[in-house]
């Protein structure tokens, strides 16, 4: 639920006495009006017009994360409907007066005519039909009958079929608001019949803005960083975040006063689990170090002061994902609200790590998270997702192994021919980590690939027409010609694009044919448009082309013309010097029938 910038006992309650009970900042800060709402600005605009306009619709539906303000937009849209203003003579308004009678008694949860149903414990189709006999009946004293359901994807599906009719053609004084956090679980049959509105979650520099006011009133004395933090963990959601500041204010508050000391961030941090932002700088960089050992004792200190291994990985990939960020865009760096340790920390880290490490980085830390939860041990888990990531970060990337491989391979063959004089020499295969591991190829081990394969690598795509003929892969020879439009061709690397009848794993047939015949790899990448024309459409243009000339040389049309009626079936290396010249058109006849065969 959203939150107010005031507490509601200032607007629509008595203040409460010291002496009783406490009620949560969740409560307090309930939104009373439109204007309360953090975040929404699209959806109130849209239903401002709406009020504004007089085009009130029967039935919303509002969606998306918990927290961010769906049951209490429902209700103050059942306010906005049946609000009569403090001179008891308004309309529907977008700004419910908050004193009248219906506003009261609805922010109290007491106007039999505003009925909240929870979805979730009354899913059958008997709950709907009590509803739905409801409807019939005029309001008792509001303007409008507001049914709200809250969690309506948790209706049974014969619920939804029973309230389909009642939802399509309501009566004129009835109104619905539903609620739901799975929007996709709802059929396509209800959300047609309602307008539907997507609350989004809420930054986190509101949510900081929204959380410093709340926090100045409580009197509560938290810190920048402090504050900033909640709003992070609060993930989007305004309810989450205010559980999370009530719990601060707590560990922050003296014996006697509401807050006696400063909470900071790492007070917030200890509350949470979170490790320290610059600890996970430091355990993150002592994994792409290769620190192997180092990190082990980061972590088991981290472990022994209460860390959760989850939360750590967590963390890492936090990490990941801000250096990546800063490797897409630089300018995040200079953003308001960016945390000195993450500026300074995420520039030094971003000029030393590349791309692609931080790519597999992410995707080894992202699969260790599901490890984590799934192991007996967690924390034994993360230990070895460290040490796979630690030696993970010098490896090679699989672009710079491929060249590498080659390069042996070209070192390797002069040195092949030359084998009784002595053994090959080492040769050197590139790190992603920027250091270069020496990798020695002893005499007596076999040669690459590469250096055995003695068909010729291909030099055009008729090259490997013919290679698959010789190779008796008539299949994969008729599926070149005819389903592939050739966009770019050099050797080890051809781009194409296939027809739409082709099949789907042509592509990864022909590099592994090419790679099993000439030894190399070759990559082949699709294209959505352009190349030239099939090999099978260049041989019949060229047909065509051939039977134009043979129909337009003046012996052929001359015995077409003796002879009505007669088609030229077939055309066989025709070659116009062939054919004599003749001045009569009914001479030497015989002699185009070599050339064609004529009916």
């Amino acid at each position: 639920m959203n939150d107010a910038l005031e507490p509601a006992s200032q607007t629509t309650e008595t203040p409460v006495a010291a002496d009783s009970e406490y009620q949560v900042l969740a409560r307090t800060y309930r939104p009373q009006t439109f204007a309360d709402l953090i975040g929404q600005e699209a959806m109130v605009r849209t239903l401002t017009n709406a009020f504004d306009s007089g085009r009130l619709a029967h039935a919303f539906i509002l969606t998306g994360v918990r927290g961010v303000g769906k049951t209490t937009t429902a209700r103050i849209i059942a306010r906005a409907f049946n609000c009569v203003g403090p001179d008891g003579n308004g309309g529907p308004t977008i700004t419910p007066c908050g004193t009248c009678d219906f506003c009261t008694s609805i922010a109290e949860d007491r106007l039999v005519d505003v009925m909240e149903m929870d979805a979730a414990s009354r899913t059958g189709v008997d709950d709907i039909r009590e509803l739905i006999e409801g409807v019939r009946y005029r309001p008792v004293s509001a303007r409008y009958k507001v049914y709200i359901i809250d969690e309506v994807h948790m209706l049974s599906r014969n619920a939804f079929n029973a309230l389909l009719k009642t939802l399509e053609e309501p009566p004129e004084h009835v109104k619905f608001i539903f609620a739901t956090t799975e929007i996709r679980k709802v059929p396509v049959t209800v959300l047609s019949r309602c307008q539907r509105f997507d609350l989004r979650r809420v930054d986190v520099e509101t949510l900081t803005r929204h959380f410093t006011k709340i926090a100045e009133q409580e009197q509560a004395r938290l810190s920048e960083g402090a504050i900033s933090l909640i709003a992070r963990a609060a993930d989007g959601s305004v309810r989450d975040g205010l559980s999370l500041l009530d719990q601060a204010v707590a560990v922050g508050a003296g014996a006697n006063t509401k807050s006696s000391t400063e909470l900071g961030e790492d007070d917030v941090r200890a509350m949470l689990g979170l490790a320290d932002r610059e600890a996970s700088f430091d355990l993150f960089e002592r994994v792409m170090a290769g620190d192997v050992a180092g990190a082990l004792e980061k972590l088991d200190a981290d472990y022994a002061d209460g860390a959760d291994p989850l939360i750590l990985l967590q963390d890492l990939l936090d990490v990941v994902h801000w250096l990546t960020r800063i490797k897409v865009s630089p300018a995040v760096l200079d953003e308001p609200g960016t945390a000195e340790i993450d500026r300074l920390r995420g520039a030094d880290l971003n000029q030393r790590l590349s791309m692609a490490v931080l790519t597999r980085a992410w995707q080894m830390l992202l699969k260790g998270v599901a490890e984590v939860q799934a192991a007996p041990s967690p924390i034994q888990a993360a230990e070895m997702i460290l040490i796979r990531l630690a030696y993970m970060a010098d490896l090679p990337s699989p672009a710079d192994a491929v060249k590498a491989l080659q390069s042996a391979g070209q070192s390797q063959a002069p040195a092949q021919s030359g084998a009784a004089a002595g053994s090959p020499a080492p040769a050197p295969v590139p790190s992603s980590g920027g250091a270069a591991v020496s990798q020695a190829v002893p005499a007596s081990a076999p040669r690459p690939q590469a250096e055995a394969a003695a068909t010729p690598v291909p030099q055009s795509f008729n090259d490997i027409i013919q290679l698959a003929d010789a190779c008796n892969e008539r299949i994969l020879k008729t599926e070149l010609e005819t389903e592939v439009h050739l966009v770019s061709f050099q050797a080890g690397a051809i781009e194409i694009r296939l027809r739409a009848a082709a099949a789907n794993d042509l592509s990864s047939r022909l590099s592994a044919f090419l790679r099993e015949q000439t030894g190399e790899r070759w990559m082949v990448t699709l294209a959505r448009e352009g190349g030239a024309e099939t090999l099978r459409e260049q041989a019949d243009s060229a047909a065509r082309d051939m039977r134009d000339e043979v129909e337009r040389h003046p012996v052929v049309r001359a015995v077409m013309e003796t002879f009505p009626g007669a088609e030229i079936e077939a055309v066989r290396g025709f070659d116009a010097g062939d054919i004599p010249e003749v001045d009569d058109p009914g001479a030497d006849q015989p002699g185009a029938g070599e050339q064609g065969e004529l009916d």
